[in-house]
């Protein structure tokens, strides 16, 4: 299986570049995995697709003002994107310039409300970092971080939060679930009077989600690790809807790689956490989750790999082209899939 199956030709003005002002008026791609048949609908239309006793699975992280810029004492600029918390005050970082941070060297934030200090190096620019502060980290992260958009995303977000889940709730993410970006509390709250369940479970989105697969074979690339969790109240709400003929729905590839990677093979789901580095591309299996809502993805990435699984490669592609032919926004702030 080859990296380059999964190329679509995407014209670069379809990126969408700013959410919509309504998170609910996105268009909603609808593909029947077992027919191939697709449907032309809005986001706010998803409710035509559920039933009572499914269950809704939503990724609760809440993304960190991840990107700070500062400043060596001899004056360079050096810019950081916060990626694992190691300890209370150890971060794994992303430098740029990469070669300008060796062992010892310090690097200043604020004028001297955040400070640095490299402990380690790791490899392309990944650093272990100690920070230095007064008072809270996370307000002061508040304070002089930005919202890690990714590269593609050329224009400035003028509203932080909406590159956060109405639902978002714990902090450590580098990147946005962005299926679930779609959302409203008020259709939320309309879908559970439907008598839909909706479980949450966390994962925080590494690096890894803008990292390019860089073989050509496909069993060859190596995911990153990301960590997630899984409480008792929601691996009880999940698995009382398997044991009562519900169906599964992640919303997002994280929340689907966070069921697989805890599902047994009956796709039971135990609380608890960890890390996971699951890859799911076609000839895999799925324990737990029987349908997807995600975003259209970029050309050769694990993501599409991931949907081409649940939906058959000739199947996705068919549905991209079709995307790209019909207008659809693409990647973070664009448009929806529902993969039923």
């Amino acid at each position: 299986m080859k990296t380059s199956d999964f190329y679509f030709h995407l014209p670069e003005e379809q990126i969408a570049q700013v959410p919509l002002k309504d998170r609910t008026t996105s268009r909603l791609m609808v593909l029947d995995q077992k027919t191939g048949e697709i449907e032309h609908k809005h986001f706010y239309d998803i409710k035509a697709y559920l039933k009572p006793g499914d269950c809704l699975v939503l990724n609760d992280t809440r993304v960190i003002p991840a990107r700070l810029f500062g400043a060596r004492p001899s004056g360079g600029k050096v810019e950081f994107l916060l990626l694992t918390r190691k300890e209370e005050k150890r971060w794994e970082v992303l430098v740029k310039p990469g070669k300008k941070a060796k062992i010892g060297d310090e690097i200043i934030f604020g004028e001297g409300l955040l400070k640095a200090k490299v402990e380690e190096i790791i490899e392309d620019g990944k650093r272990i970092v100690r920070f230095e502060y007064e008072g809270i980290f996370e307000e002061v992260l508040d304070a002089l971080g930005e919202m890690p958009l990714p590269p593609y995303i050329h224009e400035k977000l003028e509203d932080k939060e909406r590159y956060q889940t109405v639902y978002s709730k714990h902090e450590g993410s580098a990147a946005a679930p962005t299926a679930g970006l779609h959302f409203t509390k008020e259709l939320l709250k309309e879908i559970e009077e439907m008598g839909v369940k909706i479980a949450y479970v966390t994962l925080h989105v590494g690096l890894g989600t803008f990292r390019p697969v860089k073989v050509e074979d496909v069993l060859n690339h190596e995911m990153h690790s990301e960590y997630y969790s899984i409480d008792e109240e929601n691996a009880t709400i999940i698995n009382k809807v398997k044991a009562e003929g519900g169906r599964v729905i992640a919303v997002g590839t994280t929340s689907t790689r966070t069921l697989e990677s805890n599902a047994d093979e009956k796709g039971l789901i135990k609380a608890g956490s960890g890390w996971t580095n699951i890859f799911i591309y076609p000839g895999y299996t799925f324990k737990c989750v029987e349908e997807l809502i995600t975003n259209f993805h970029l050309p050769e990435s694990t993501l599409i790999m991931l949907v081409s699984a649940l939906a058959g490669k000739e199947a996705i592609l068919n549905a991209y082209n079709t995307a790209v032919n019909e207008g659809y926004r693409f990647f973070s702030f664009g448009d929806a899939m529902l993969i039923k």
